[in-house]
Formats: structure tokens, C-alpha cells, sequence
């Protein structure tokens, strides 16, 4: 009989080659993606958006987003992703669905996403110039602020997006949530994108 083998393993596994692509010089953005992340969706019942917000509150010590943000917290982050709905992104699965229970009672139905979607952080003194050729989100820093967050697309593919926090040296990161189905030709698309600014791509178990 043949013996199967069950590792997980990323979408991006086929196409992503760590180390340097593009122009020469200086790399003006960088492309990683972060891996082994719990990623939970969250939708509010008929009637219970009150309710659930009380219950996100009362775990989270914060007020899940009402509007399109990113809220952080000591260990996690919760992420707009429509009306009476948002993501959880945790690691080490404190706050994956097994431990949600009190959200599902009555209040809220639960999605567990954490391997039906592939989470890429874009920084890099040129991210925003990448980023404007497959988005028409307004990056500048005055108005997509760290924390602002958007239900968009990028190169007609779906994604959350949303400003985590800057890097020591000031550069600013964003945070690209896509379907595992659509993420190796997105991840194409955006080493295109970036292949004249120079680019260092690469994954990581951090958390942007």
C-alpha cells in the first residue's frame, strides 16, 4: 500500500526563492512571508453585533473594528474585514478556534482561514511605489496611517490589506492577506512589480 505523506506546506512553497531579485543595488522593497499563523474569521449572527463586540472586548482587553483598521493587542490582531466582521491573527494557538469558544456562544459564527490564506509583508523605502501599480488604495502616509486597513484587490485578486507597525529605521510595512489559490500568481505579479526598485524576498515565523 502507498504511504502518503500529510506536511504542510505553503503555498508559495513552488515559487519562493529566498535571496535577491531585480535591479542591482540597494533593495528598495522587500517581500516575506510569514508562515505558521492561526487566522480566524470572525462574522457577528443577525442581531448580535452588540453582543459579540462585548465578547471581543472582554477577551481581547480591545474593541474589535467597527470600521476598516487593524487593532493590535499584547497577542494578536484583530482585522477588519467587512461589516460586523473581522479576522483574528495570532501565533502559538491561544486565540485559534479551538480556544474561541466564548465568541461562538450564540454571538458570532467562526471560520477557521489559517491554511486558506497566505499573509505576505511588503517594506521597503519603495513599498508604496509597488504597491501603487496593483492598487488603487491611497498609501500616502496621511490617510493609509499604521493601522488603516482595506477589503481591495491587487491585480484583480482579493485581499485584506492593512498598515502594521513602521520598522526601527521608519519604513513602513503592509500586510497583504490573500486565498492560498491565488497567492502564487499574486506573489508573481508583485516580484514583477518590484523587480526595478530591487528586491530581497524571504519568509519568517514573526508575525509583521
Amino acid at each position: 500500500m502507498a504511504e502518503f505523506s500529510w506536511d504542510v506546506r505553503s503555498p508559495l512553497d513552488r515559487v519562493l526563492a529566498v535571496g535577491r531579485y531585480g535591479a542591482h543595488g540597494d533593495a528598495g522593497v522587500t517581500l516575506t512571508e510569514i508562515r505558521n499563523f492561526d487566522l480566524v474569521q470572525v462574522m457577528a449572527r443577525r442581531g448580535k453585533t452588540a453582543e459579540l463586540a462585548k465578547a471581543a472586548k472582554g477577551r481581547f482587553g480591545v474593541a474589535a473594528p467597527e470600521t476598516p483598521k487593524a487593532v493590535g493587542t499584547a497577542d494578536a490582531t484583530l482585522i477588519w474585514s467587512g461589516p460586523d466582521q473581522f479576522f483574528i491573527l495570532s501565533k502559538g494557538r491561544k486565540h485559534a478556534m479551538a480556544a474561541l469558544a466564548p465568541l461562538r456562544a450564540g454571538s458570532a459564527s467562526l471560520s477557521d482561514q489559517s491554511h486558506a490564506r497566505v499573509l505576505i509583508a511588503v517594506s521597503g523605502a519603495k513599498a508604496r511605489a509597488m504597491l501603487a501599480k496593483m492598487s488603487s488604495i491611497d498609501l500616502h502616509p496621511s490617510v493609509f496611517a499604521v493601522g488603516a486597513a482595506a477589503a481591495t484587490s491587487m491585480d484583480h485578486t482579493s485581499v485584506t490589506m492593512w498598515r502594521g507597525n513602521d520598522q526601527a529605521d521608519g519604513q513602513a510595512v503592509f500586510n497583504v492577506l490573500v486565498f492560498a489559490t491565488f497567492a502564487e500568481s499574486l506573489w508573481h505579479t508583485m516580484l514583477d512589480s518590484a523587480a526595478e526598485y530591487g528586491v530581497v524576498v524571504g519568509h519568517s515565523e514573526d508575525l509583521a
